[in-house]
């Protein structure tokens, strides 16, 4: 016997994940679609007249975001200009598949994409970099790397903000993972909706309590075209451990992942704890709670053939710099910094490049 919609009666198809509801498909859009809404004018995330920068990767998040946001733009008329913003970070046999499908997006949706890479930024491929530092700590240069190279690419497009697909399993795994390695400084932040507010590109998550599972439904029923092969170079990253176990616990309990991001968003730091005092990097400009920011500290290693120069504690990075002669010593006390981005951020400082990087804005950029 058929299961009834629980909205409109007619023949359910699905399970939601999220709350175990039986719906038909059209009933799942239309759910799915008024969720997504309600986050963005629930927490104000766009203003009419913006130029927003969607994080497009090819990936099915991204993919369905590009999707929903220019929908929801039309549909409601949030009056936003809406640009595809790509990294290339030079990965051979994934990246540059993925970027395919990135530009197949862009006619199908009819949306400018602009697209930037490592190489054109740093003077490095991750394939170069991987033969460098090999598969231990690669997702480190990539997670800080990739961070920066969307704010410069927002600014080249002249967006007001970046647009990104992480969704709830995200985010409630980066909750996990800061416990886990006792990071308050980003534990604090993690489960904010938009990030960057102080800065000049404001960064916000309009699938912040959207299920990855229904996700992937989506643009399953929807047909969407996207890629959905995993990085080659991250099948060690941390997050997929935390990844692993945030999917036993949503097994057993499907409200897990929420109920993570709810507590995220519930702590409160003691007074008496000292954290991060934001500055800019002396060298590229960019927002960092160090003199000098973490992809400057990277690409420094790369650049004189000490690749694992910058990885580990900050502190102890700037010694290390410090007995080169590139970083006064006296900065090796500096607070942790907040340029770091999370190192297996999926979806998650600046540099000098080797190449030089002349045509690209020396803008302070929030990270």
């Amino acid at each position: 016997m058929p299961v009834p919609c629980k909205i409109c009666g007619g023949s359910a198809i699905l399970k939601r994940p999220k709350t175990g509801d039986a719906l038909c498909r059209e009933c799942f859009y239309k759910v799915f679609e008024a969720e997504v809404h309600h986050t963005i004018c629930d927490a104000n995330l766009f203003t009419p007249g913006e130029t927003v920068a969607i994080g497009a990767s090819g990936g099915k998040d991204s993919t369905v975001l590009a999707y929903v946001m220019k929908l929801l733009n039309e549909r409601y008329n949030y009056g936003l200009n809406l640009v595809l913003l790509s990294v290339d970070e030079g990965i051979t046999g994934y990246r540059d598949d993925s970027l395919e499908t990135v530009k197949r997006n862009e006619k199908q949706y009819e949306l400018p994409l602009k697209i930037v890479s490592y190489e054109e930024l740093y003077g490095w491929t991750m394939d170069d970099i991987v033969k460098q530092i090999g598969l231990k700590n690669n997702c480190t240069f990539c997670g800080v790397f990739r961070r920066q190279a969307l704010d410069r690419g927002a600014l080249l497009v002249k967006a007001d903000k970046i647009c990104t697909g992480h969704n709830a399993d995200d985010i409630a795994e980066t909750v996990l993972m800061n416990v886990l390695r006792g990071d308050i400084a980003r534990l604090r932040r993690c489960t904010a909706i938009t990030t960057g507010t102080d800065g000049a590109l404001p960064r916000c998550k309009p699938f912040k309590y959207t299920y990855e599972k229904e996700i992937v439904m989506y643009a399953y029923f929807k047909k969407l075209d996207y890629f959905s092969t995993e990085c080659i170079y991250s099948p060690n990253a941390y997050r997929g451990y935390a990844r692993t176990y945030l999917k036993d616990l949503e097994k057993i309990r499907p409200s897990s992942i929420i109920d993570i991001i709810h507590s995220g968003e519930s702590l409160s730091i003691k007074k008496d704890v000292k954290m991060p005092t934001q500055g800019t990097c002396s060298r590229c400009g960019y927002i960092s709670s160090h003199p000098i920011c973490k992809a400057c500290m990277l690409l420094e290693g790369l650049n004189k053939g000490l690749p694992k120069l910058a990885i580990g504690k900050p502190h102890k990075a700037r010694q290390r710099l410090a007995a080169l002669g590139t970083v006064s010593p006296g900065n090796s006390s500096a607070t942790a910094s907040s340029s770091a981005a999370t190192a297996d951020s999926p979806s998650d400082s600046s540099s000098t490049a080797k190449t030089g990087t002349s045509d690209i804005p020396e803008q302070k950029v929030d990270f």
